[in-house]
């Protein structure tokens, strides 16, 4: 097996590790609230999710065709690889790939292991901007458009991540208030068991919405990657086979549940009620949906947890600003800090003697701190059994903040 073709099956792979982070991260973006009220058991909700981000993940390609052509320089306009990365095969720019996606899964684990609900699309863009960095210095990135449209780091990164929890914090906190308002005639009992219904609907939208934008990024990659190899040529158009991997990617992290960022989301920001829920999902789905028709790769997690913060607010709850703080400063590192991750990573493979040898270094690497950091959450899992336990605010021995332990042989994500 030659060198770019080895190369090329460790991007395939580790892209599609990529994306089952990515799945188990953002579980909680869709059925954190439906779990939290009860809604949903907690097996049954991540299994639903599950099914329709499988689902969602074919409905669109949008964000696949533009993901990577918008952050960073090296693809001409009609999204190939520009000529001058190709002279080794495409191999410097599979290296490159794959450096990217080493620091977008680090990070996604490590705020995983923290309890954090960071944006794995924010991750995935710092990482292939960091490497882009190291290998082809400041002006490999493409940090402000030609004006005539949003594009760039600013307009496709950083623009969307200011503006979209704002927007949902706004739209769920009138809805919020209009679901209170309209129904405040109703008896609580009989209000809470009947949005709970409307939860499972509203949820389930919110799964289908992350399917079409957070499952499109990770076939992007793949696509250049294959192109950048000689393996596929039309621009234009994702190959199924990659369709289905990445589906089936996501759907299996979904799966596995995220139970420290569901609870997280669930318990620690604001006690949620199920009319709040509905709320939130629905705002939630609105304003991806709305993203991925336009083909912007926004945070499912800003908006789902913006949405979240805005029916505490609406319902006049009582909203724990510092679960909320400490977010906010993991959304605001997440671009660099990956991006910092996906730097070392590439010098890493540099110092190994680049080529194959680097990307097996690399690998290697990763699969090694992935390890460590799930070893280090057993010391203290959260899982289906515990993820509803009352949130007390203690600290976990890994920083974040979590449910007390259960005895269980389940594998806890």
């Amino acid at each position: 097996m030659s060198a770019e073709l080895t190369v090329l099956v460790l991007v395939v792979v580790v892209a599609l590790a990529f994306d089952f982070t990515n799945g188990f991260h953002d579980t909680a973006n869709a059925m954190a609230t439906s779990i939290a009220t009860g809604a949903l058991a907690p097996r049954g909700a991540v299994a639903l999710s599950a099914v329709l981000n499988l689902v969602g993940a074919f409905l669109s390609v949008e964000v696949a065709l533009t993901v990577t052509n918008s952050v960073i320089n090296i693809q001409d306009a009609d999204g190939a690889p520009r000529p001058e990365l190709l002279g080794d095969g495409g191999l410097a720019l599979l290296v490159v790939l794959l450096a990217g996606l080493v620091g977008a899964i680090l990070w996604n684990v490590l705020t995983w292991l923290l309890g954090l609900p960071s944006s794995s699309s924010h991750a995935l863009f710092g990482g292939l901007i960091g490497a882009t960095v190291a290998s082809l210095g400041w002006g490999g990135v493409k940090w402000v458009g030609d004006g005539s449209r949003l594009d760039g780091v600013i307009g496709k990164v950083v623009l969307p991540a200011l503006m979209s929890p704002v927007i949902a914090v706004a739209v769920a906190a009138v809805g919020t208030w209009l679901v209170y308002r309209i129904t405040q005639g109703v008896a609580g009992r009989y209000r809470e068991n009947g949005f709970r219904w409307g939860q499972i609907g509203s949820a389930s939208l919110v799964s289908l919405a992350h399917g079409t934008n957070d499952a499109q990024k990770t076939m992007g990659i793949i696509t250049l990657a294959l192109i950048a190899s000689g393996q596929w040529t039309d621009t234009g158009s994702v190959p199924f086979w990659v369709k289905a991997s990445c589906a089936l990617a996501i759907a299996v992290g979904t799966y596995l549940g995220g139970w420290r960022i569901i609870r997280t989301l669930g318990k620690g920001l604001v006690e949620i009620s199920s009319p709040q829920g509905m709320a939130a999902e629905s705002s939630s789905a609105a304003v991806i949906l709305t993203a991925s028709h336009l083909g912007f790769a926004i945070s499912t997690t800003h908006v789902a947890t913006g949405s979240i913060l805005g029916s505490g607010v609406g319902r006049r709850a009582e909203v724990r600003w510092g679960v909320a703080g400490r977010m906010l400063v993991a959304w605001l590192i997440t671009l660099p800090m990956a991006g910092l991750a996906g730097a070392l990573t590439w010098w890493i493979g540099r110092l190994a003697g680049g080529g194959a040898v680097a990307a097996a270094v690399m690998t290697a690497l990763l699969v090694a701190a992935c390890w460590w950091m799930w070893r280090r959450s057993r010391q203290r899992p959260v899982n289906r059994h515990n993820v509803n336990e009352d949130w007390d605010g203690a600290a976990s021995p890994d920083g974040g903040t979590t449910a007390p332990a259960r005895s269980t042989t389940e594998v806890e994500w």
